[in-house]
């Protein structure tokens, strides 16, 4: 890696700026711009040679209007935040913006963002330039640059500053004479203990005079500044006094001329350099300080001498605080005004001359001597530029000569000739630490035990003349970096970063600055330079730097496309060979070996050539991991060619295996494996997850940078690296798939990989792994079956495979590998099929074995061998049991019905796949509880499992009668669940107690009341979950379960039902429903009728529990050693008994709430029907004891459930009128709302209401509303019928007035005259206005005097009125 030229802005548009500088060539064509092709330049490589000026012939016409930008002062921003060009009295500002270059590209660019004139005095111009960016003082973006202040000095002797809006803060005139050059210093973190801290400053350099400025009191004069410009531009203030700047000012003299300073900062002598200074300066008896004073030391560059160094020691002068311009002392309007003209327009000639009469007082120089120089009375030094350690500075001269300077030492040490013109800057480059862990064995002087980060010095310079730019490392090295550039480009170099740090800030956000940029004004490009460290550490003739070029363009050479390969196998041998360093070389052949460009011979050949050459060295001076790493890749590249050549065999296919091959294959009777088949049939119908397959894996082809990268080659053994599962399926795929096809001999493969020492237990786990992955086209041809036997047969001989110690009494651990994987897989159609021929590999091998052993037991006279035969055996059986349960279990949980499930339900979850040790781990509940999830998935009533448990019973039996069993399945047929139920029915056969029907139920329970939690506007899910609930058989399962949905699902939200609608005393609307139940009016109504049920089933399930005993949970024989976590059905089972009185209350509630919500009542407070110990128990744990209310409640109470109930009653019955939408709804409707008024009776026993008011209000309210036939069934459950009766008659006496006095015909009228008068008297005060309903036939009026003549004894007061009635109704009826 070497030095590089990068990109990383350019300019919008560059010809504006230099029109608005230039106004004079704005007249001259722009053709000559393209005069200058870098195309034509010569770009030889450095390490060749030096290059080549360029031809100046043609350029020469051109020159003034290329090298515009050599005649301007030019400053940028170290944050790259701001640029400012300037020429005479006009200034540009430019901010860098992300906009689209002409290939459609974003990228960074230049843009105008302020141009204008400067001067304010007549004749100025502007000298020098310095753009600071300024730290933020917010705590979310501390160190951090805010704003960029521009300070511009100008040949009046002014300096001022500036925002990046060209709005002036602060003008300052320090000296009477021309500003010659402004620097500034920002402050840097010590490296080491012993270096002094420098501290922040500015400083300005006149011809005679130096002027420093604190960094510190700059900074903050500068935000007070530009804060009160801001509020002046915003409030108008007419004027501000500017906070004092504190500055010091040196007189240099002894010194003919002075061009440029540089300010090293503050440094302390070391005890000698003391001595040797007082002796010099104060001679035999000078004195000597006990410690060393501290001094500002600035080195100068002019002539006389040609290199000054001053010293200034701390505290011989006072800062002085010095009169502010007038111009922005009098009125910040009028300096707003004159920065700001183009945008308001109201300045005026009069304002303009009438700026700065007066220039403030000067004050005097400290006066300062030169300590001593570099004299050279011919050379006169043109700039000098400060390096970021502050040792060296690069000095430029008019010999064309670049001078290094020591300033501590005050010394020369390096000259470059042949810069005339020359612009110079400084790049530090850190050390990388991690390159450094590559070279820890060799030796270098800069290496530090602590781990510190290196530091590199390299010095850059640029002749115009010859359009070159050079990086040299310092301070003899060699040049490590040219190239061929313009020769009218700008070096900025600034020298600083951000000012307004501290040791603490600048520790924290590191700043993205900038170190040196190069501006190219032919192409508008700005160019930044970056180095390595690495070439500071050895010269142009390092082998490693030399290394490093040769990988670099090794790297090149296997990116660029082919077209020789012969040529780049000689192209990539001669570097490969050339490269020394083993740990490049050992780079350098992984980069090879990773290329998808180079065949494989190739590789094999350059390896084997790297080899040889290795071989043929000392052995002693050879790498030994370099030599073992060449060895292993051959051997792998070995192997990739012979099982690639394997794979490209075709042999015949042998003939088609019958079923019964595939049973004496397996070791199986033939019905058994037809039942497999079945099964896996079945499977395969329902397994309809998609697979992706690629054409590689089809024709088992294998990149060999995929080969090399899954394997390595340690020990004289192959050896599979740690990969996930994709990565084993394709490298199992590329060893064995062949093999399974019989496309290609396994005897071959496996003695192959044998005999390079592959270990056998990874071949059968990528054999495995791809075995089980290619699930679909195994089930599709089963012929591959016999394939596996024979490959398992082979890899189960190879060396290593069973454990020589492996005896018949213990567990195979290759067997068990086997076993694992299939255990572990979801594929249980290909794993039922390995494990079927893994049982029978292992007979074979087993029998073999037990004859071996049966020859030493004869001998030592033992033949019970059978034992231990049988123990292995055990292992596979149970592995077969548990995937053909596991191959039903999944064939029922893929399956679907052939009509679509509710809406409800199709958001629900996909279900997951099982495994057998998915099974074993999560418990006991594991089984029910996916059945659960595929029963909600497929919406599944609680009746058809109860269906499908009784048709499983009744098979068993003799006493099912054949016409319902064709009645149940043709019924089946209907819903297109035929085929999903007799897989349920299977899956209760093969989990008889898993899925026993009080665990599948409440597992269903469970799975509902989740589901509806998720989404409870889904109200209908609750409902269901209740019936399941209510489907369960054993009380102590049913009570547990009920318990648990009560806690942690329904009684936070029917909490906050009550105590909603007790705060609006009615109904809630949706909105409020929502915001405090978290679901709609809607759902809350069918939620307070689920939760009536629950509390109903809660303390039917609590008294029988008392005469029913808990189940016993079994669980199938074998999934006896499950584990995992506890199932619903055994936490319902640890719960404990409930308090039934305090269940009941909260059911008294519920129902209430129910009938409120349902007939829309209103004015109903429904916490005011109970006393404080009822309110007090709401919501509690229903297993504990509460104090409830007992005795005579307070009358006040028993009036206003009386009236509740009532109004319920009222409600129902004016709902039985309303005709249902269709004729099928009407019954249901009208037994749901008979059934409140029985709840109402209900209810008025548990509120201690007298039940038989609510009976007479029920039967009264049925005949108001004319529902006489449903009146005359409820009127035989009243108890005192005799009021009931008076009640009957004012209601029949409302019917007759209404008939005679209000349809008022003429009959009527003659029926009404001749009435008895008491009768007549009677009728009149009859209100038929308080009927419901008055359309009432008068034979049903007839009727009910019938009634009342029955109910009334012959002795009651309103027996004769009653007659009299009856006399009038037959009148009536006869009309």
């Amino acid at each position: 890696m070497s030095c590089s030229l990068l990109h990383f802005c350019s300019f919008q548009d560059l010809g504006t700026v230099r029109d608005f500088l230039f106004p004079q060539t704005k007249e001259e064509p722009r053709s000559g711009d393209k005069e200058h092709n870098w195309e034509d330049e010569d770009w030889g490589a450095w390490e060749d040679g030096e290059l080549k000026e360029t031809k100046e012939g043609s350029c020469t016409s051109k020159a003034p209007t290329l090298s515009w930008l050599q005649d301007c002062v030019i400053s940028l921003s170290p944050t790259n935040d701001l640029m400012v060009i300037a020429r005479d009295q006009k200034a540009v500002f430019l901010v860098p913006k992300w906009k689209p270059n002409e290939k459609g590209k974003d990228e960074m660019q230049y843009c105008v963002a302020w141009s204008g004139i400067l001067n304010v005095e007549d004749g100025e111009c502007v000298g020098s330039a310095i753009c600071i960016p300024l730290a933020s003082q917010k705590r979310s973006s501390t160190g951090r640059p805010d704003w960029t202040c521009i300070i511009v000095g100008f040949t009046s002797g002014y300096v001022r500053f500036y925002t990046e809006n060209g709005v002036l803060l602060l003008a300052q005139l320090l000296n009477e004479d021309p500003v010659l050059q402004l620097k500034c210093r920002t402050y840097e973190i010590p490296r080491h203990p012993g270096v002094t801290e420098q501290h922040e400053e500015l400083s300005i350099l006149y011809p005679a005079a130096l002027v420093t400025i604190d960094g510190f009191s700059l900074f903050q004069s500068l935000r007070a500044c530009r804060n009160q410009v801001a509020r002046a531009a915003a409030s108008g203030a007419e004027s501000i006094q500017p906070p004092p700047l504190t500055y010091k000012k040196w007189g240099l003299q002894d010194v003919d001329m002075i061009v440029d300073h540089a300010s090293i900062g503050i440094m302390t002598l070391c005890p000698f350099d003391q001595l040797k200074t007082a002796s010099v300066l104060g001679g035999f008896n000078a004195t000597v300080k006990s410690s060393p004073p501290a001094m500002s030391e600035y080195v100068t560059v002019g002539s006389g001498p040609f290199s000054g160094f001053f010293y200034a020691l701390e505290g011989s002068t006072q800062p002085l605080l010095s009169h502010v311009a007038l111009a922005v002392a009098s009125k910040l309007t009028s300096a707003l005004f004159n920065a700001a003209s183009g945008w308001l327009g109201w300045k005026s000639k009069h304002d303009e001359e009438s700026v700065q009469k007066q220039k403030p007082k000067v004050e005097p120089a400290t006066p300062l001597a030169v300590r001593f120089g570099i004299p050279d009375s011919r050379r006169r030094g043109e700039s000098i530029c400060l390096s970021p350690c502050n040792t060296l500075a690069a000095v430029t001269d008019d010999f064309g000569r670049v001078t290094l300077l020591d300033v501590t030492r005050g010394v020369a040490i390096r000259m470059w000739k042949g810069y005339r013109d020359a612009q110079v800057g400084w790049i530090q480059v850190l050390e990388d630490l991690h390159e450094r862990e590559a070279e820890k064995s060799n030796f270098s002087p800069f290496g530090s035990p602590t781990g510190l980060r290196r530091v590199a010095q390299f010095l850059v310079i640029y002749a115009p003349r010859r359009g070159i730019l050079e990086v040299w490392s310092t301070q003899q090295g060699p040049r490590v970096g040219a190239f061929n550039v313009g020769k009218h480009c700008r070096l900025l170099y600034p020298g600083y970063k951000i000012m307004g740090l501290n040791n603490v800030t600048s520790q924290g956000w590191q700043p993205q600055t900038y170190q040196i940029c190069l501006i190219d004004p032919v192409d508008g490009n700005v160019k930044t330079i970056n180095v390595p460290f690495h070439l500071a550490l050895s010269d142009k003739k390092s082998e490693r730097a030399k290394d490093m070029h040769l990988l670099k363009r090794l790297t090149a050479l296997l990116k660029a496309k082919v077209t020789n390969p012969e040529n780049l196998e000689i192209e990539i041998k001669t570097h490969l060979l050339d490269i020394k360093y083993p740990a490049m070389k050992k780079q350098a052949l992984e980069k090879m070996l990773a290329s998808k460009n180079i065949p494989l011979s190739c590789l094999t050949n350059l390896i084997q050539a790297l080899l040889d050459n290795l071989m043929n060295q000392d052995p002693e001076s050879v790498d030994e991991g370099l030599l073992q790493f060449c060895l292993s890749q051959l051997k792998l590249l070995h192997l990739y060619t012979c099982v690639s050549k394997l794979n490209s065999e075709d042999l015949e296919p042998s003939e088609v295996k019958t079923s019964n091959d595939l049973a004496t294959l397996l070791r199986l009777e033939e019905r058994e494996v037809v039942k497999i088949q079945t099964l896996l049939d079945n499977y395969r119908q329902g397994n309809t997850r998609s697979t992706v397959h690629f054409e590689e894996d089809k024709n088992c082809k294998l990149l060999i940078q995929t080969f090399l990268e899954y394997l390595e080659y340690e020990k004289e053994a192959v050896n599979v690296k740690k990969m996930n599962e994709d990565e084993c399926v394709t490298l199992g795929n590329f060893f064995f798939w062949k093999c399974l096809c019989g496309e290609s001999s396994a005897e071959e493969m496996c003695h192959l990989l044998e005999s390079a020492g592959a270990k056998p237990q990874q071949c059968l786990s990528l054999l495995l792994s791809m075995w089980l992955f290619r699930e679909k086209e195994i089930l599709k041809d089963q012929e591959s079956i016999s394939y596996l036997h024979i490959m398992l047969s082979h890899l189960n001989k190879m060396k290593g495979a069973i454990d020589i110690s492996w005896d018949l009494q213990s567990v195979s651990p290759w067997w068990q590998q086997m076993r694992t994987a299939c255990a572990q897989t979801e594929n249980i159609g290909a794993a039922l099929l390995a494990a079927l021929v893994g049982r029978s590999v292992a007979i074979s091998a087993t029998n073999s074995l037990a004859e071996k052993d049966l020859e030493v037991m004869a001998s030592d006279g033992m033949t019970d061998s059978w034992e231990a035969l049988s123990l292995d055996m055990e292992h596979w059986n149970l592995l077969l049991r548990q995937l053909e349960d596991c191959l039903i279990l999944q064939t029922l949980l893929h399956s679907k019905g052939s009509k679509p499930a509710s809406t409800t339900c199709h958001h629900s979850e996909p279900l997951a796949s099982i495994s057998v040790k998915k099974l074993l781990e999560g418990g006991r509940g594991v089984v029910a509880d996916g059945v659960a999830k595929w029963i909600f998935k497929l919406d599944l009533v609680p009746s058809i499992l109860k269906q499908v448990h009784q048709s499983k019973r009744l098979e068993n039996t003799e006493e099912q009668i054949e016409g319902e069993k064709l009645l149940i399945s043709e019924k089946y047929k209907e819903l297109g669940l035929e085929r999903i139920l007799e897989l349920l029915q299977l899956a209760y056969e093969r989990f008889p107690c898993s899925l026993e029907l009080d665990v599948l139920h409440a597992h269903c329970c469970w799975e509902y009341v989740v589901q509806w939690n998720k989404d409870p506007e889904e109200g209908r899910i609750l409902s269901i979950s209740v019936d399941h609930l209510k489907c369960i058989g054993n009380a102590h399962v049913q009570r547990g379960i009920a318990i648990m949905m009560w806690n942690t699902f329904i009684v936070k939200r029917l909490s906050a039902a009550a105590y909603l609608m007790d705060k609006v005393g009615k109904a809630p609307k949706d909105r409020l429903c929502r915001r405090d139940v978290g679901m709609g009016d809607t759902a809350v109504m069918s939620f307070l009728g689920s939760c009536s049920l629950l509390l109903q089933t809660l303390m039917e399930a609590e008294v029988s529990s008392d005469e029913m005993k808990e189940p016993f949970l079994d669980i199938e024989d074998t999934w006896s050693s499950v584990e995992g976590q506890t199932s619903i059905v055994d936490l319902a089972l640890e719960q404990r008994h409930v308090h039934y009185p305090l269940v009941q209350h909260h059911y008294i509630l519920s129902v209430i709430m129910h009938g409120i919500m349902l007939f829309g009542m209103k004015s109903v407070k429904i916490l005011s029907l109970f006393d404080s110990k009822g309110k007090n128990a709401f919501f509690k744990e229903l297993t504990s004891i509460q104090l409830l209310p007992s005795g005579d409640m307070d009358p006040n109470i028993v009036s206003l459930r009386q009236q509740f109930l009532m109004k319920i009653v009222s409600a129902a019955v004016k709902d039985l009128i309303k005709p249902p939408q269709t004729a099928s709804e009407k019954q249901p409707y009208q037994e749901q709302n008979e059934d409140w008024a029985s709840v109402a009776v209900e209810l008025s026993q548990n509120l201690q209401v007298n039940e038989d008011v609510i009976r007479r209000h029920y039967v009264c309210e049925l005949y108001n509303h004319g529902i006489d036939q449903i009146g005359e069934e409820a009127l035989l459950q009243v108890h005192d019928q005799e009021v009931l009766a008076s009640q009957l008659l004012v209601l029949t006496g409302q019917r007759l007035a209404y008939a005679l006095l209000h349809t008022q015909t003429k009959e009527g009228m003659e029926l009404l005259a001749r009435l008895p008068p008491m009768l007549c008297t009677w009728l009149k005060a009859m209100d038929p206005q308080d009927l419901q309903n008055t359309d009432v036939p008068i034979v049903a009026t007839a009727r009910l005097v019938s009634k009342l003549i029955e109910l009334l004894p012959e002795n009651h007061g309103q027996y004769s009125l009653v007659l009299h009635l009856f006399e009038a109704v037959e009148a009536i009826s006869s009309l």
